[in-house]
């Protein structure tokens, strides 16, 4: 007779610890700001996805008693939850007083978003700055066309016809600022904007190249080439950063004097990206980031037709 060979199985042990660790590494990365190359800056994004996923390995330690693999779960899921529950609480501290401004930014998708959208929402919300990304001339025609330059006379564009064009519109005197040249990405164009009741406000419209391949080094130094908060001018940074709030390179630039306005009042997990797809958006890439004497009364996201991006819209109140 041929003895029957019985089967070898992983130890429990083991099978718990191959479920922690992959967390664990994530929060190390993540509190760290280890990611580095294209892929793990792009898996980055899906860190609120993490956070909630962590929970599971937590449990199974927990039941298996498996006490070392319980304390490494536990204190992951602190680490990535606390990096993450903040945007969905929201530690807003609005200014008492100040001049109400209201702030729009939208990626067209090759100036493909629809205009009698848009031209709903700017009525609808009346910006007093629009930001747009993947401006095309058509699209500037088409916008123009359902009323915008009406409402909207100033601006300062630079429009393509591919994903590089970009758009400045103003209710108010608008003028190019000097100075600023972004090393790498698409158009980023920059504004002065006399908005009434005091000193102008300094305005860039964010379009960074996204972290995909070599890209990724480009997409980087843009980040890092944004300007620090001043103390003599209020600046705000609204666009599609193609980075969420879980990379390194976007918390430094936050860390020059800024924060994301969506953060602030409890918006930060709204997901920006992909919009109008089978699958629901998944991750927050567009933000309007503002000096940290801004006060922000509100942020929402809403959908705009025939592009992959969701627009923001922000209630500010600046010195």
């Amino acid at each position: 007779m041929t003895p029957v060979r019985k089967r070898r199985r992983l130890p429990r042990t083991a099978l718990t610890w191959m479920a922690v660790t992959p967390f664990a590494a994530w929060a190390v990365a993540r509190v760290a700001g280890l990611e580095r190359g294209s892929l793990p800056t792009q898996l980055m994004t899906a860190t609120p996805y993490a956070a909630a996923g962590s929970l599971l390995p937590l449990m199974i330690a927990a039941l298996g008693r498996r006490r070392a693999a319980t304390v490494v779960a536990l204190l992951a899921t602190t680490a990535l939850g606390f990096s993450v529950l903040p945007r969905a609480l929201g530690t807003a501290d609005a200014a008492a007083k100040g001049r109400p401004m209201r702030v729009m930014t939208v990626n067209m998708l090759f100036g493909k978003a629809d205009a009698e959208t848009i031209l709903r929402l700017v009525r609808e919300f009346r910006p007093d700055v629009l930001s747009t990304q993947e401006l095309t001339p058509g699209a500037v025609e088409d916008l123009d066309a359902a009323g915008l330059k009406e409402l909207m006379p100033y601006r300062v564009l630079e429009a393509e016809w591919n994903a590089s064009g970009s758009g400045l519109f103003s209710r108010h005197r608008m003028e190019p600022l000097a100075g600023w040249s972004p090393p790498a990405g698409h158009h980023m164009p920059a504004a002065t904007i006399a908005l009434p009741g005091g000193e102008p406000i300094e305005f860039i419209d964010a379009h960074p190249f996204p972290p995909l391949g070599p890209q990724v080094a480009d997409w980087e130094r843009a980040l890092e080439s944004f300007p620090p908060a001043s103390p003599d001018r209020i600046r705000i940074i609204a666009g599609d950063f193609n980075a969420s709030l879980d990379h390194s390179s976007m918390r430094r630039v936050l860390a020059r004097g800024y924060k994301d306005a969506a953060d602030e009042v409890g918006a930060g997990l709204i997901p920006t990206w992909p919009a109008n797809k089978k699958v629901p958006p998944l991750i927050t890439i567009d933000h309007v980031l503002v000096d940290r004497r801004v006060g922000v009364h509100e942020v929402s996201v809403r959908d705009v037709p025939f592009t992959d991006h969701r627009a923001v819209l922000a209630r500010l109140i600046v010195p």
